[in-house]
Formats: structure tokens, sequence, C-alpha cells
């Protein structure tokens, strides 16, 4: 006895075309956030070096307090700050997010301590306890 099996015409009905939309938008949207984060790391700054430092295992998503030479502040890749200027945006950063939110100083190797000791004080001061210093691995 022949058994005859009919061709479902299921998988000639699929539209690639909105699966394909979905990857092209996704793709777009890690090309920006992407591009967004280097933004930061663009204010030229030689670290100092540590030969006992261990990499993060993810980037921190923290406030990035740059400290130039001279002592000049900045928050990000931003325009240089008074410390009563860093201190108020830090009090608000600590205001919108006070549990989790880091602050992450990068201080040139030729900076004065007590520039970096102020920063520190000031992210005290404004209720951030998460305060980390980034040194870079000696090679």
């Amino acid at each position: 006895m022949a058994v005859h099996i009919r061709k479902s015409r299921v998988l000639e009905s699929i539209s690639l075309t909105p699966l394909i939309d979905v990857v092209f938008l996704l793709l777009v949207f890690f090309l920006v956030a992407t591009r967004f984060a280097e933004e930061d790391r663009q204010l030229d700054i030689k670290l100092p070096t540590a030969g006992d430092s261990q990499p993060l295992a993810m980037k921190p998503d923290g406030i990035e307090l740059n400290i130039d030479e001279v002592g000049t502040y900045y928050l990000g890749a931003g325009r240089a700050l008074s410390a009563a200027e860093v201190e108020q945006a830090l009090a608000v950063a600590a205001v919108n997010n006070p549990l989790s939110q880091t602050v992450v100083i990068r201080a040139h190797q030729g900076c004065r301590w007590n520039d970096v000791a102020r920063a520190m004080s000031i992210c005290y001061r404004a209720g951030l306890k998460d305060v980390k210093t980034s040194v870079e691995d000696r090679p």
C-alpha cells in the first residue's frame, strides 16, 4: 500500500525581511554604544605603573574623575572643573544612584598626591563610598 505524503507550504510563506531588519538594528545599536564608551578615554593621561595590579573582569560603568599633571580635575573627557564643581556633580550622582555609584580616579603620575587625596575627600563628602584608583600595568 502506497503512502502519499503531502508537502507543507509553511516554509514557503516565512518572510526573512523582519529578521534581517532586527539584525541590522542590533548592529547599529552596538556600533553606536561602542563609540560612546570610547569618548570617556580621550583625555591623554599618563598613568603610574604598578606591578601587582589585577585587571578588572568587566569595565566599571562608574564616573571617571581624571586629574592631569598640574592638578586640574575633569569628569570623563569634559572640560576642566574646580573642586567645588566636581563636588557638586558627584553629589548629584550620589543622589541619583546612592547604592552602586562608583568613582574611578585616574591621576597623572606626575600630579601631586595632595590633588588625589583632595579628590578622594570630595568623593566621600559627596556620599560616594565606592572610590577606586586606576594604574597602568607594568610591562
